[in-house]
């Protein structure tokens, strides 16, 4: 019988979750349903939707068997709350939680291979980075990091690399500086899925406990409270 994964994503100003249904040993998921969530109001929505699509489809929350969820970066709000609802669905379940990058998500949607850099834009003229590099199976870290718009095209030039983000204005930025960008579609809860499936199939999951959230950048009442020691 096919397992049920759920999957979710609260890291930017919208998000969504996807219920698919996985079979052991299978390399994909099939996606049941995905929902979107409208930004700003995760804590509200969260819990009730998800327990509203799973009646939907004659589910209960029990009988779901695996998590994967984005990690960071991103809203730190968003995060927090999209985090702290999967941990206490794991935790109660005792379910295993795959915890994805959304840079990993955004280079592993595109059809590059070999050492690639995938990026979102951070705000406040910041860029964040993901070095990967892409070949058969799951994508390799080699690191993650946060750089002004300046730094990373003074890096972009020199590496040569591929670049790879969602993000118009950035492909745009890109291009008027010359670095060669590969725009791809914004990474949906149906890839933090499939994408999840993959890790828990090479068996790189966390427990609850240790499920956190990686936001690269620091919050402002960290910069703040350091700045005042």
């Amino acid at each position: 019988m096919p397992q049920l994964l759920l999957a979710l994503d609260t890291s930017g100003k919208s998000g969504s979750f996807a219920l698919t249904q996985v079979a052991k040993g299978k390399p994909d998921v099939d996606i049941v349903e995905v929902v979107p969530l409208a930004g700003g109001t995760f804590s509200a929505q969260l819990v009730p939707q998800i327990a509203a699509l799973l009646a939907k489809h004659g589910h209960a929350k029990s009988d779901l068997s695996a998590f994967a969820a984005v990690s960071g970066p991103g809203s730190f709000t968003g995060l927090r709350v999209g985090l702290a609802a999967i941990k206490a669905l794991a935790e109660i379940l005792e379910k295993p939680i795959a915890a994805v990058s959304l840079l990993e998500a955004v280079v592993w949607s595109s059809r590059n291979a070999g050492r690639v850099l995938g990026i979102l834009d951070a705000g406040r003229g910041d860029i964040y980075v993901g070095d990967y590099e892409l070949g058969h199976g799951l994508p390799r870290m080699h690191s993650e990091s946060l750089l002004t718009r300046e730094e990373f095209l003074a890096q972009a030039k020199e590496a040569r690399n591929p670049v790879i983000t969602p993000d118009a204005a950035l492909a745009e930025i890109l291009a008027a500086a010359g670095v060669p960008c590969d725009r791809i579609a914004y990474p949906s809860s149906e890839v933090i899925a499939r994408l999840g499936w993959q890790h828990i199939q090479h068996g790189q999951t966390v427990r609850p406990e240790d499920l956190e959230a990686n936001y690269i950048r620091r919050s402002d009442a960290e910069i703040f409270s350091q700045a005042r020691r």
